[in-house]
């Protein structure tokens, strides 16, 4: 699992093996409970995950080989 931004300054770590999750609902919800800060950031909006280097809306069902990284709300101009 990848943090960027904001959310790797907010867990303290940009990199981390994390167990298998069935799905990036199950995932979050780990993260949650594990660093409630880091949950609370993820959760916020504009926040979104990219799964196997994909974006992704919405719930998406998980592998053990699954690479999921989370990506703070960006600002353009």
């Amino acid at each position: 699992m990848l943090l960027f931004g904001r959310l790797a300054e907010t867990a303290g770590w940009r990199e981390k093996e994390v167990t298998a999750s069935a799905s990036l609902a199950d995932l979050k919800a780990h993260l949650t409970q594990v660093w409630p800060e880091l949950g609370a950031a993820l959760n916020g909006r504009g926040v979104q995950a990219a799964v196997d280097k994909v974006v992704v809306a919405g719930d998406l069902s998980l592998t053990p080989d699954s690479e999921v990284a989370f990506l703070p709300p960006m600002s353009g101009g």
